[in-house]
């Protein structure tokens, strides 16, 4: 091909498919998903020098593959194709605005708003206290489909107010607290609850809880355990483990930026 033939919406035609393809790598990374995509493109580019060589046998047996395989693939990424549309659909400006982040057309990723901090010492200190807490915190996808469960909240976001929130005597304890930007949109917001069997039976409601609203959108969720005050981190529908609450601050920072 003469290069000279290379028109601008070529550039632009590859351009787009190359941004396509390193969102759709940090939308799978970190998960199970990641290792199937990996497995696709080895076998797709076994597909591809059998083509070339000529291995009429093995070339059909592997195109049949990933004929039939494409309508897999539909139900196994079916989590991550619904948050990425999701995202497309959403009405929420920031949304956008955080999706752009993830090419570096905007800002700088290490300025946040929100006070991770004052959430971990919220939660630290209600983990002591062995006080009950689920916070959501929104990324790209909207949530206002479980905001409209609840209150209707303004607050900034602080520890003082988080505790007092969830304080055990306060009419507002009860159900999820969801937190977008740096402030309180909502509390007493009854969130979907996971039907997974693999959650093991130590954790309740509230856990379940949290697999359930990150098992159906992008956002994270910090939760405090009322039986032993053990705080714990989900996203994408899974725990995430973490040595103590500065690591645990770290991850959030880069979750959420």
């Amino acid at each position: 091909m003469d290069f000279l033939d290379i028109r601008i919406i070529d550039i632009v035609d590859i351009v787009l498919v190359a941004f396509l393809l390193y969102y759709l790598y940090n939308l799978v990374k970190g998960t199970v998903a990641i290792n199937i995509l990996i497995g696709i493109i080895i076998v797709y580019t076994i597909y591809i020098v059998t083509q070339l060589l000529e291995m009429e046998l093995l070339s059909k047996i592997l195109g049949g593959f990933l004929g039939v395989g494409m309508f897999a693939l539909v139900v196994v990424f079916q989590p991550e194709i619904r948050k990425f549309l999701l995202m497309l659909g959403s009405t929420n400006f920031n949304a956008r605005r955080r999706f752009l982040k993830q090419f570096k057309f905007s800002g700088n990723d290490g300025n946040l708003s929100i006070n991770i901090e004052g959430i971990i010492k919220a939660c630290k200190k209600m983990s002591v206290s062995h006080t009950g807490a689920l916070i959501v915190l929104q990324r790209n996808n909207s949530l206002d489909f479980v905001k409209n469960t609840g209150d209707e909240m303004n607050l900034e976001v602080n520890q003082p107010i988080i505790e007092s929130i969830f304080f055990k005597n306060s009419p507002l304890h009860d159900g999820a607290m969801i937190i977008e930007e740096n402030r309180i949109t909502a509390t007493r917001v009854i969130l979907p609850v996971s039907n997974d069997k693999k959650i093991p039976l130590r954790f309740g409601l509230r856990h379940r809880a949290a697999v359930g609203i990150t098992e159906k959108t992008d956002a994270v969720c910090l939760v405090v355990s009322e039986e032993n005050g053990q705080i714990s981190y989900l996203r994408d529908g899974d725990f995430v483990l973490f040595e103590n609450t500065d690591e645990l601050s770290k991850i959030l920072k880069k979750d959420l930026s």
